[in-house]
């Protein structure tokens, strides 16, 4: 009954929010360029569903595809920190100077290096810069994580860094990295909507630049639809990981 009431209670709340806004809408009479009311936002969302839904795969590849290259940087760096105090005091400020710089200051830069004829690869680089700094920040707090009692237990038995590392230390930051990434890939979708939406070309069929074509054209409604997708997809991706961070710690735990 407890779970039913906290599923209930919250699309309750969603569905007062839409009637009030409706009703609201044809009450003062608000122009629908500047506020459309739901049904007119439905019914765009249904007249351009298969463009927005082909827009919003090509923006969720982009997002995966920047996880990924981030993912894969963020763990190579953290272990070589690991494995040297000094390396780690050397990429410690490059990691944090990535996660304050905002994107869209370095956006025309990596436009520029990227080529105006290829700006799918600005937007993957921007997402990527996102999505660093908490895998790499996960990873570099695991690996110190570990167990002192087995630290010392490693070192009686004469085990070599690597081998402290590798065993005992890189298992240890499984957790950590588990939650860098649920966290890097709502940042990765975040990084690649904002990415295209500075890339301002057609270049990138991503959501992001259909909801600006829509707004160039006064389309209000589609870009509502839009952003209801986009958000739809941020809460789908950020569930998938919510899950695999829960299936893979059981699994961790276990053995």
């Amino acid at each position: 009954m407890n779970r039913f009431l906290a599923i209930l209670t919250p699309v309750v709340f969603i569905a007062l929010l839409l009637l009030v806004w409706e009703i609201a809408c044809r009450q003062f009479a608000i122009p629908a360029y500047r506020l459309p009311p739901p049904t007119m936002v439905w019914t765009a969302l249904v007249a351009n569903a298969p463009l927005l839904l082909a827009s919003a795969w090509q923006t969720l590849q982009t997002a995966l595809i920047a996880l990924v290259i981030a993912s894969a940087m963020a763990m190579s760096l953290a272990l070589l920190g690991g494995a040297s105090p000094t390396i780690e005091r050397a990429l410690k400020p490059l990691a944090v100077a990535a996660q304050v710089t905002p994107v869209i200051a370095i956006a025309p830069l990596l436009q520029i290096w990227a080529g105006l004829e290829h700006p799918q690869r600005a937007v993957i680089a921007l997402a990527v810069i996102v999505a660093f700094f908490p895998i790499y920040s996960g990873a570099a707090a695991g690996l110190k994580s570990a167990d002192p009692d087995l630290e010392r237990l490693f070192d009686i038995y004469g085990a070599k860094p690597i081998q402290k590392l590798l065993r005992l230390r890189a298992p240890s930051a499984v957790p950590f990295l588990l939650e860098g990434h649920k966290v890097a890939a709502g940042l990765a979708l975040i990084g690649a909507v904002v990415a295209e939406f500075a890339a301002g070309a057609g270049g990138v069929q991503g959501l992001a630049w259909r909801m600006v074509e829509a707004g160039n054209h006064l389309q209000t409604d589609k870009v509502f639809a839009g952003l209801l997708i986009m958000s739809l997809m941020g809460a789908g991706v950020y569930a998938a990981f919510e899950l695999l961070q829960r299936r893979v710690l059981a699994w961790w735990r276990g053995r």
